[in-house]
């Protein structure tokens, strides 16, 4: 019974160290994660947090767990050593598993389109291989794996051939000018009066949604900017959201909410 006794607390005490460093490298992941790939509010447009969270708290878990199980100090030291570093192998792999599916669902390029912005991953470049044409974008539109989705407007098209190409491969399901990355240009002030020539007041936004209020007038407050000079696109992507401008067209934030239901 003592002997017994004496092995629980040891594994427990294993456990705990374990549950320590696991629980460590899961909070620097998730700085990683929902802090520069998935930043507020791609946590929720994209449903990178969720996915990540369910992936992270299982590996957190499972490690501990199975060292509690396993672990006991009676056991020659090399077994014990083979033991716990099968263990922690297994762990790492979960959680390197866990950074690539959130490292390849991530948003790259939030994307002016007309009358809205798109979120863009890479899984809306379909079967294309857009590694060369992103090599060839402009410095400032390049991505960096340390840093969060980029926005960009769309050129025009710049002839006839051009724009039959795209819209024949995106009406049978292909990709718009949005999910095509030779058509992405700066979203600077030469770019912004396009989004102006769309863009919707927001007060128009909280009255439909007058639930938002408090966070709009929070977002505004930041930026010293009033109610009634802010404006809104949609943006879409897998949740209603819409992003919040001021009248030179920059982005000061997002708010949840269809925009497309909102009348000016």
């Amino acid at each position: 019974m003592l002997a017994i006794k004496s092995r629980a607390r040891a594994a427990a005490r294993a456990a705990l160290l374990h549950f320590t460093g696991s629980l460590l490298v899961a909070v620097l992941a998730a700085a990683l994660v929902l802090r520069v790939w998935f930043a507020h509010p791609y946590d929720l447009l994209s449903g990178g947090r969720s996915l990540f969270l369910l992936l992270v708290g299982v590996d957190v878990v499972c490690g501990p767990l199975l060292t509690l199980v396993l672990f006991n100090p009676a056991k020659p030291r090399r077994e014990l050593f083979t033991d716990m570093g099968l263990v922690v192998f297994i762990q790492l792999a979960a959680l390197v598993y866990g950074l690539h599916t959130a490292y390849v669902a991530r948003p790259l390029f939030l994307v002016h389109e007309v009358d809205r912005f798109r979120v863009i991953t890479a899984g809306d470049w379909g079967d294309a291989d857009v590694h060369d044409t992103l090599g060839r974008l402009d410095a400032s539109l390049r991505l960096h794996w340390l840093a969060g989705p980029v926005t960009v407007g769309i050129r025009d098209v710049r002839n006839t051939e051009e724009r039959r190409e795209v819209m024949l491969e995106s009406a049978f399901g292909g990709r718009d000018y949005s999910q095509r990355p030779e058509f992405y240009v700066p979203y600077d002030a030469a770019y912004r009066s396009k989004v102006l020539a769309r863009a919707k007041p927001l007060q128009a936004f909280v009255r439909h949604y007058p639930g938002v209020l408090r966070s709009a007038t929070d977002l505004l407050a930041k930026h010293q900017v009033e109610l009634e000079d802010a404006l809104f696109l949609p943006v879409m992507h897998r949740q209603e959201w819409v992003a919040v401008m001021n009248r030179s067209a920059r982005i000061l934030g997002f708010l949840p909410g269809d925009g497309f239901e909102v009348q000016n």
